[in-house]
This record gives structure tokens, sequence and C-alpha cells, in this order.
């Protein structure tokens, strides 16, 4: 009789446990909305707040986990650097996605980060997985992974490896990568069929919501990612047409998935804002150029005077210069001896506060290092880096690019929603790689595979 109840019990534990797991399995969203919006700033954001309706931006703000001072964990930012580290939850130095060009040491050119010979546009050149490679691991290729954006920097390193499609908006035409194989019937005649109209965001939204009807995302048991990328401007009303975008969204998706099972990741892809320098002039801060052509030119003249007359700078790039290594080589001098030369000189140009050697980078052990060193790639950045001081301006002659810097971060949000999540409001500042392992633990994946941060809960 003991034995019997001793057997009974166990079955009541088992079933009980089995319960358990099933409820822990049921849990998992799925569905997941990676919304990425650039220019998206906190302050702004929070200003505009009365003009907001009540099923949009204003919802994920009171309903929502809300991270308001958001940051990234290197620098130079850029659309594309930003979508690249949201899916592989690390930086450009190791996911090698630096901007949205690079300059090529072996055309000396400047490249499109997705250009590829072969393929025409491609991720092949980011160099870790993603949160949607990871994801189709794990279900076996059965999740589901898209993405829709205004560029095809964002759509394409959104996708990542792996994905069914990546579609990007270029002169009022819907444009797909053939590298995505698997791009199903619906969306290649959906594109076909549809031309978007001038309103960019508001085509997003719509093939969005399109996709998530008629190919029935977060409908069955394994868990598809959807990402959405917007443009944003810096004014009122540019913020309540997102709004409605956004509430568009929510509430199109919503109506058809229940709230548990979906989880709404936004957040933003740094500002591109530059200061006027006729502005700085006329509030007496202080400001000046910095020519990085002229700067290339009094350096290689410099190391001609040391080693003898030869082209030393190889090229130029935004604010990267780059020596020509196979005539280091050929001279047989060391090469660590004219990177220190070539720092120290450079550091004496007015305007100039800083210069690093990528030697240097790859070897940095301080926190300020450690910040430019995750934004540097050693193939594709260059043996120099030059940071300008605060309000000057870099300038080129030769492509008439002109970049004012700021030093200061400027802050935007990380919002989740949905997903048995619990509004609240943290404040301790974070940084955007976390959003790649937090969502893989909430989907129940590994992280991709070159993800060191932690999750965000």
């Amino acid at each position: 009789m003991r034995n019997r109840y001793i057997y009974i019990t166990l079955l009541s534990l088992l079933g009980f446990s089995a319960e358990a797991t099933a409820q822990v399995i049921t849990q998992s969203p799925q569905l997941v909305v990676n919304i990425t919006i650039n220019q998206l700033r906190t302050d702004l954001l929070e200003t505009y707040a009365p003009l907001y309706c009540e099923d949009g931006l204003r919802r994920l703000l009171n309903q929502g986990m809300v991270f308001p001072s958001a940051s990234y964990s290197f620098t130079s930012v850029d659309p594309a650097s930003a979508c690249a580290s949201i899916q592989t939850g690390t930086t450009p130095y190791y996911n090698g996605i630096t901007g949205a060009e690079w300059m090529n040491r072996s055309t000396l050119r400047p490249q499109s980060v997705i250009e590829d010979k072969k393929q025409g546009l491609s991720p092949t050149q980011l160099m870790t997985s993603t949160l949607g490679d990871e994801l189709k691991i794990a279900t076996k290729g059965q999740g589901k992974v898209l993405s829709f954006a205004t560029s095809p920097e964002c759509a394409i390193l959104s996708a990542g490896h792996a994905a069914d499609g990546a579609v990007w908006i270029d002169k009022e035409q819907w444009r797909f990568a053939p590298y995505y194989k698997s791009v199903n019937q619906w969306l290649s005649g959906y594109i076909k069929q549809y031309q978007p109209t001038k309103d960019a965001n508001r085509n997003i939204t719509h093939i969005a919501l399109k996709c998530v009807e008629q190919l029935g995302l977060g409908r069955d048991s394994q868990t598809d990612l959807l990402c959405v990328n917007y443009d944003l401007q810096s004014d009122a009303v540019d913020y309540q047409l997102m709004d409605r975008n956004i509430a568009d969204l929510l509430k199109g998706i919503l109506n058809s998935i229940p709230k548990e099972r979906v989880l709404f990741v936004l957040t933003g892809t740094g500002t591109k804002e530059e200061e006027q320098e006729q502005e700085n002039e006329q509030y007496r801060i202080p400001t000046g150029k910095v020519y990085i052509n002229r700067s290339a030119n009094l350096l290689n003249m410099y190391l001609g005077a040391m080693y003898g007359s030869a082209q030393y700078v190889e090229t130029y790039y935004q604010n990267q210069i780059f020596l020509n290594k196979k005539l280091i080589e050929q001279k047989n001098l060391k090469r660590l001896e004219v990177l220190q030369l070539a720092q120290d000189f450079l550091l004496q140009l007015t305007g100039i506060s800083q210069v690093y050697t990528n030697n240097q980078l790859q070897t940095a052990d301080t926190p300020q290092l450690q910040y430019i060193r995750n934004g540097f790639h050693k193939e594709k950045c260059g043996d120099l880096l030059i940071e300008v001081a605060p309000g000057w301006q870099l300038i080129n002659e030769e492509t008439h690019q002109q970049t004012t810097y700021r030093s200061g971060i400027i802050h935007f949000p990380i919002i989740l929603f949905g997903h048995n999540l619990q509004a609240q409001r943290v404040l301790t500042p974070v940084t955007a790689d976390r959003i790649a392992p937090t969502v893989a633990r909430a989907i129940r994946i590994r992280a991709p595979n070159a993800c060191k941060a932690d999750p965000l809960y």
C-alpha cells in the first residue's frame, strides 16, 4: 500500500513538472518586432509627448520598460553600424561594420559596407552572427526573419546572413537583395505590385503589417523576427507622424496576436545632427577647421624629411590616414617607430586633440581608449585615427565633405513592450549592444556569437 502511495505521488510530481515545463515554453514570445528609428532622441521624444495619441509612443512610454539613457559603446555611430550592433550584440571591433562605407586598401576607394561583387548587395562584410541567424539555427530554419528599412544598409544588416528577405526603398521604388534566395512569392509579388509613395515611413509600416498578415508571423510554435527601420527629423510634426506609424504598427499586430506573445523593442540608431560653424562663431564658441588632405600631405613631407622622399601616406578617408605598408617594409623601417613619429607630428597641428594608432587601439586597456577601439576594425580602418577638437570642422577639400565634431553623448531610449513585461523606468545608463542578449534570453536561444554584453533584465 505504501509503495502505491509513493507511486501516485511520483506521478503527480512528474505531471506537475511537465505542466510547469509546458508553461515555461509557452512564455516565450512568438514574434519579436525590432523597431529602429534614425535620429531618435530621448529629450525630444519626451518634449513632444503631449502631442502623441494614446496608442502609439505614449503607450510605449507609459506601459513599457523604458531605458531613457541609452547610447552606443563605440564611436563613430551611423545607422549602418548601429543596426549591426543591435543585431550582433557587439561593436565594430568584432562585427566589422564601422559605418555605411569603408576605405578598401586594395583599391584605395571607399566601398559600401554591403557591396558584394558576386551577389550585388549582401551582409558578407558582417563578420559575426546576428540575432536572426541564431533564431534560424535554433528553429532549424523554421522561424521567419524579415527586415524592412528606408535604406539598404539598415535592411540588410538588420536581416543578417540567413534571413528570408530584406526590403528597402530607393528613389520611390521597392528594392530587395537577391542574396536572400528564399524570398517568398508573396513578398516578391508585393514589391512588384505596390509602388511606394513619398512617405517612406508610412510605406514601411504598411509592408510590415501586410507581412505579418500574409505570412502568419507569430501564429505558430516557432518564434519569428520582424525588423522595421524608420527615418526621423527633429521637429514636432515629424515626431507626431512617427507616433502615428507606431500606433498603427502596434494596433495592427496586436489585433491579431495576443500582447503576451509579442515582444516589441524600440530604439534609436544614434544622431548625426551637427552644429553649424556659423552658430559657433556667432556665439563665440571655440571653433576652427582641420583639413585632412593638408594634414596628410604635411605628414608625408615630414616622414620624407626623416626617411627620404617617398609616398609614405597612401591615402586618407574621413578622419583616418592610411600609411604605405609596402614602402615601409621595402625601406626596412620599423613600423611602430613610423607610427609613433606620425602620431607625434599630427598632435602638433592645431585643432587635433588626439591621434590614435591602430597598434595602440588593438592593445587598448583604458576606458577612453576602449570606447575608440570599439569603433575600430583592423581591416576596415586606417593606421592613424584623428580626433578633432569638439566644435571644430574636419574638411576634405577633394570630396568637399565637412563634419563638425561633438564629443558629448546624445541619449536615445530603449523601450521594451509586451510579453508580460511590467511598466517601469530604468534611469541607469545602458548600451544598445545589450538588446540582442535580452531578446535571445526572452526567446530562449543563444546570443550572437560575438556578444559579450549582459541582458537588460
